[in-house]
C-alpha cells in the first residue's frame, strides 16, 4: 500500500521525518532513555499520521484542523529534539533539528 498521496511533498518530507524518528528513538531506547524516546515517537510520527489523514479530509474546516494538529506535534517534537541536543547525557539529534525546523516553516 502506498500512503504518499498524489506525490505531496509534505506528505513524503513527514513520512521520511518519522522514519527518522523511527531510527533516534531507537538509539534512545538503546541508552536506556525509554520516556524521552517515547514522548519523542509519539510527538514525530504524529506529524506525518495527522498530515496523511488531513489529505482525506471532507471539508477545508477539517483540512485546516488536521494541518494545526501536525503543527503542534512538530512543536511538541522540536521541543524535545531540543532538549536531547541540549542534554549531556542523550545522543545528539543532529539533521533531525534543522528537518524539524524546515518542517516548521
Amino acid at each position: 500500500m502506498q500512503i504518499e498521496k498524489r506525490d505531496n511533498v509534505i506528505v513524503s518530507i513527514s513520512m521520511q521525518f518519522a522514519l527518522d524518528i523511527i531510527i533516534y528513538t531507537e538509539k534512545l531506547e538503546k541508552q536506556r532513555k525509554f520516556n524521552l524516546a517515547n514522548q519523542l515517537f509519539r510527538s514525530g510520527t504524529s506529524i506525518g499520521a495527522n498530515v496523511n489523514e488531513a489529505q482525506g479530509c471532507e471539508s477545508k474546516r477539517d483540512f485546516i484542523h488536521k494541518l494545526k494538529i501536525a503543527y503542534k506535534e512538530a512543536e511538541e517534537t522540536r521541543y524535545w529534539l531540543v532538549l536531547c541536543e541540549k542534554s549531556e547525557n542523550y545522543l545528539s539529534p543532529g539533521k533531525l533539528l534543522d528537518d524539524i525546523l524546515s518542517i516548521l516553516k
